[in-house]
Formats: C-alpha cells, structure tokens, sequence
C-alpha cells in the first residue's frame, strides 16, 4: 500500500511518500496505447489531464534532470560552484555518443558541463560531473537515488548519470514530474539552463533537442531522451502570464510526435481553469502493470517505424512538426558559450603527445556503438 501526501520545507512543497514493501519488477511490452503522459500546475499540482503515470518506464536521458538536481544540491551546500573544473576521466570519456568527444585530462566549467548535458545531451559530460559532485560515479549515483526518495519519486531507481540501457533503472510519468515541479519550485536560479536554444564552442553550434524552445510560446525547459526500449520521452515546462505548467510525454513514435502532444499538454495546461481537476498527491497509484518496466522496443525500433520517421522529414531534414501550437524560429538561434577551460586543450596521450581539441560531436560522423545513443 502507498500513502503520498504534500508538505511543506520553507516556501517549497515537497513530496513525502511512506512506501510498503516494493514489488518485484519485471520487464514487459506493453501496446503504445499504454504511453503515459500527464500536464500539472507547478503552483497549485493540479493536474489536467493523465494517463498511467504509475506505469514504469526506461527514463533514457530524462535521467540527466536527476544529473541536474543532485548538482544544484551540490551547489546549494557549497561543496562546488559553477566555475568547478569538470576534469574528463578515462571512466567519463569512454561512454558511447551523444557526446563531446573530451580526452581524459581536458575539462570544463560546471557552468559549461551542465549546458553540455542538458542541451546536447552529452553522455561523456554527464558522468564526468557525477564524478565531480561526489567523487566517483557509483557515489554519485547513491546521492542519486537518495535525492529521489527525499522529494518522494517512489517508483524510480537509478544506475548511472546519463540514461544509457541498463537493468534496473526506471521511472514514472508521476515521478518525473514531481522532480520536474521540484527543480522549478527549488532552483529558480538555475533555470535558463534547460531553457537555451543552443550553445556554442566557438567551433561547432549544437541546438537543444528540445523543439519547444523559442518555438512553442512560453517554454522554458526541460529535457528529452531515447532510447530503444523508452521510446521518445520528454518532460517540457512553460510559463505564461504567470502560470507555470509541467508535462510528461513517455514512449512517443518519433522526435516530432513528442513534441506535438509535449505541445497540446502545455497549450492545455496555461489554457485550463483547472477546476474540479485532482491535485497529484491525490492521485493513488493504478494499473495493472505499473510494476513492470514497459520495453517498446518492437514498436519503435523496427524497419517500418524507421521508414515512416523517415519520410515525415522535410527537405531540410527535419522532423515536421503538426502541432498548431509550435511556430518556426525565423531567425538565427540564441547561443550560449561552453568551452573547454583555456590552457586545456592540449592533453598529453600515453606516448607523451599533445593531443589537441577537436570539434568532433556530430553523431552523424562516427559510428554509434551499441546501447543506442539517449537523447
């Protein structure tokens, strides 16, 4: 039995779950009318529309929201600040694309590690700062999964900074967007790093994944992920004429079809009375299957989904994109800069060589080894 209820921490709620006796977990595939989903008011937790938000699911890359959190609670305690070297160990480097393609021995701000991470969606950067905040990955990953019981994401479990395959990692549409709500309500100084169009290292431009920023009105966050077994996730906020709302889309078909129903979420949630509507702590847990990991590997990962991805492309390349809510952007993109710390550039290799930066980071130019990229 699970009992969730809100209180109260200072001027932030948070969420404190007393959890049972867990369940067994187990693996299952579930139809794609299974696809969890919900829109929920960051102020009042109202929530106007749901589906299986109990449901676990394979986070992928929204695990790096969770990267992101226990960093901010690293910053807030003063154990680090946003000009900390993030230093490339050989553990970090060796981690397969997306990516930034640092040597070990390079490094880069903190500042410019978490735009990496959460625009981008680097892999490599992800663990690096893990290693950074607590000194090695499987610490960083005990903070954590620590951090997710604290804020009351009690059907979550994590195994590594960055969202790659692995047994055991999980979570929920309801879990994603209690951490969501949390970071907003906590970290408002922080933001404007899950809000950027892109950034910049002076070689190579690198435009967020997110197809809402500065393209649906209003958005202002949050992360994307994919990998084969999740499909195409994607937590979004937005904020207009000061109401601010969170969505959850889990196992979407395509980029463009996350961002459509990421779209309609949003446009539903700043466009609602929100009466009459259940808060989410008010929400108890459902679904028959809600104890197993869905895998919509078969649906997603197959010739005939390719091809139909594929051809929803315009001549540019892109992902068409259906939603009435999302406009184009009619301009040059808003770059951030991140870079490699001056004077780190040059790393010596085991022969004793220089070895010197590279703009590598396009996917499209190296082979992707197996697990699948997250992003």
């Amino acid at each position: 039995m699970v009992t969730t209820g809100i209180r109260k921490s200072g001027a932030l709620k948070l969420f404190a779950v007393l959890t049972g006796a867990c369940a067994s977990l187990l693996s299952a595939t579930l139809p794609s009318a299974a696809n969890p989903q919900l829109v929920v008011d960051v102020s009042s937790l109202k929530v106007y529309e749901q589906r299986e938000i109990y449901q676990k699911w394979y986070p992928a890359s929204l695990t790096k929201l969770m990267t992101a959190y226990t960093t901010f609670r690293a910053l807030k305690s003063g154990q680090l600040t946003l000009e900390t070297p993030v230093v490339m160990s050989k553990n970090a480097a060796g981690e397969p694309p997306s990516k930034m393609f640092y040597k070990p021995g390079q490094a880069v701000t903190l500042d410019s590690a978490l735009k990496m991470m959460l625009i981008k969606s680097a892999n490599d950067i992800a663990v690096a700062i893990g290693e950074t905040v607590a000194g090695s990955e499987p610490a960083f990953i005990n903070q954590m999964n620590s951090e997710a019981r604290r804020i009351g994401m009690t059907s979550s479990h994590f195994v590594n900074p960055n969202g790659l395959p692995a047994p055991g990692q999980y979570t929920t549409a309801r879990d994603l967007a209690v951490l969501a709500i949390t970071i907003k309500r906590e970290f408002p100084q922080y933001a404007a790093y899950f809000a950027y169009e892109g950034f910049t290292t002076g070689k190579k431009n690198y435009p967020n994944f997110n197809m809402l920023i500065g393209r649906f009105d209003g958005a202002d966050g949050m992360k994307t992920g994919f990998i084969c077994a999740s499909g195409f996730n994607q937590v979004s906020s937005a904020t207009r004429n000061g109401r601010a709302v969170v969505s959850v889309v889990l196992g979407a078909d395509s980029l463009g079809g996350r961002a459509d129903e990421s779209a309609r979420l949003l446009q539903l949630g700043l466009t609602s009375s929100g009466a009459g509507k259940p808060g989410l702590g008010q929400i108890a847990p459902y679904g028959e299957t809600r104890d197993m990991v869905a895998d919509v590997s078969k649906e997603i990962c197959n010739p005939k989904a390719a091809k139909v991805r594929s051809e929803n492309r315009d001549e540019g390349g892109r992902q068409k994109l259906l939603s009435p809510y999302i406009h184009e952007i009619n301009r040059p993109l808003n770059l951030v800069a991140a870079g490699l710390i001056p004077g780190t550039e040059k790393v010596a290799d085991a022969k004793g060589k220089d070895q010197t930066e590279t703009a590598q980071g396009d996917v499209a130019n190296v082979p992707i080894p197996v697990p699948r990229p997250v992003f």
